[in-house]
């Protein structure tokens, strides 16, 4: 059987003549699966599931493992897949002779095993499912009859997926918590001049040093639960929210949603922040600090809590504030907006980007293996990737060729994802930034207009009507 190599070569060089020719991929057909150059590129559903399931003498590339299991919730729901698997890789071996079944499934066990080892490392999210338990606890059992070092084997697979669904929820928990937390201090916070904060950041952690390396915490940790299949999910949720019966829901994208809510609440805090001081030079020493922390961030790869504070200084309410800017040498913040600027599709930060995937590569600290993308503009480039091409050919073929190149980038994310963060970590300042109230966008208004009055009658107006809507609902 062919291999299934990812990424078919476009041009070859002949030796033979003096410059590079264009090369025809030889196009091939095997049981439903269509290759280019040997690179498997389509096929039709039934076969690509068969392309999966291990026999005596095969047994699937792991990156055709990884592309397939990622992708397939497109076209069927993963409890589906398992029960097509759990067949398939039974009932094939299947005769009229009890010991040669014995035989043949004690050579095909290991097999199994290993396959299942693949699906629920790295898709554990899917057993969640009772469905999906209710399969492997089937293909334990029939294990059980045929190989008793298989069936011990898949115990142990079981339960380090059951730790990880625990590890699992007790994140959930915690950030039900966290958020709950949040609000509960925010109630006691309406407009700056109704409150006065007993803390601020600068009084729990004034090294904009320290703060990246808590903010590169926050960051790891919560990348490390978002499932590569929630990225597929993604891709379908807008279509199926409004239907409850689907078996994309929001629940699977709940990892990737409270990411992009962490990105918003640090945009916002650092804005509450530099808009909370009265004084005009705490405000500076607030701001300066917060540009020291995003270059900070820079530094250490972590992108993603680099946009979020830039993001927060760059809101109307802090870029406003002329005579707090006044106070700051702001040719550290210009750089770094550089280094963001979204001109020509973020090529600076696609420049910056491949630079820390090269030091992680070659990485001879844990330090330098860190690399936290953009996140938003991560999950744009996968949107567009899923956009730019159908899942299904005109032949009814699934479009494995896209496929590849989607599970190349989530495959990146994921090597990104496994990093160890090397940092102390500060609990104070990691309870600070997680919990702490934030303003609303009113009230980032109001707080501003109160920093430095308005400069106008529309915004005299404007900071009028606020003081009365907010203090009405005090």
């Amino acid at each position: 059987m062919p291999q299934t190599t990812p990424f078919a070569a476009k041009f070859r060089h002949d030796p033979y003549t003096r410059s590079s020719t264009r090369y025809q991929p030889v196009e091939t057909h095997y049981g439903g699966l269509c290759y280019h150059d040997n690179s498997l590129v389509s096929g039709s559903l039934e076969a690509l599931i068969q392309h999966l399931v291990p026999t005596v003498d095969y047994f699937p590339d792991r990156s055709y493992i990884f592309t397939f299991l990622l992708s397939s919730r497109l076209f069927l729901p993963p409890f589906d897949l398992m029960s097509r698997v759990c067949y398939l890789c039974l009932e094939q071996h299947r005769t009229s002779d009890p010991q040669i079944d014995k035989r043949r499934m004690r050579e095909i066990a290991p097999k199994i095993v290993q396959l299942l080892t693949e699906w629920t490392e790295t898709f554990p999210y899917d057993f969640r499912d009772e469905r999906m338990m209710q399969g492997l606890k089937e293909l334990t059992h029939r294990l059980a009859l045929g190989d008793e070092l298989s069936r011990r084997a898949l115990q142990r697979v079981t339960q380090r997926l059951l730790r990880k669904l625990t590890t699992l929820s007790q994140y959930e928990e915690f950030l039900v918590t966290t958020s709950s937390v949040g609000m509960e201090k925010l109630t006691a916070q309406k407009a700056k001049q109704q409150s006065v904060r007993r803390e601020d950041v600068l009084s729990l952690c004034s090294d904009p040093f320290v703060m990246a390396q808590q903010l590169t915490h926050i960051e790891m940790e919560r990348l490390s639960y978002i499932g590569p299949e929630e990225f597929v999910h993604a891709f379908t949720h807008k279509s199926t929210q409004d239907n409850s019966k689907g078996f994309l829901n929001k629940r699977k994208t709940g990892n990737i949603e409270a990411y992009v809510e962490w990105f918003n609440r640090l945009s916002y805090l650092v804005a509450t922040e530099i808009c909370t001081p009265v004084k005009k030079k705490n405000r500076a020493c607030v701001l300066e600090f917060f540009i020291d922390v995003a270059r900070e961030c820079f530094n250490i790869g972590n992108f993603n809590s680099l946009m979020a504070i830039i993001t927060g200084m760059n809101m109307s309410p802090v870029s406003r504030l002329k005579k707090t800017w006044s106070k700051v040498n702001t040719d550290k913040f210009d750089i770094l907006e550089h280094q963001m600027d979204p001109s020509g599709n973020f090529y600076n930060y696609r420049t910056a980007l491949q630079g820390a995937t090269h030091r992680c590569l070659t990485a001879q600290t844990s330090r330098e293996k860190i690399v936290i993308p953009f996140f938003s503009l991560f999950i744009k480039d996968l949107y567009f990737l899923n956009e730019g091409s159908a899942s299904r050919l005109p032949n009814g073929h699934i479009n494995f060729e896209k496929f590849w190149e989607l599970a190349k980038q989530v495959s990146e994310f994921l090597s990104w994802r496994l990093a160890a963060c090397p940092f102390e970590r500060d609990r104070k300042t990691l309870q600070y930034v997680l919990s702490a109230p934030i303003f609303s966008d009113d009230e980032l208004q109001l707080a501003s207009y109160e920093s430095e009055g308005p400069e106008n009658n529309m915004e005299r107006d404007t900071r009028r009507s606020l003081r009365s809507s907010l203090h009405s609902r005090a």
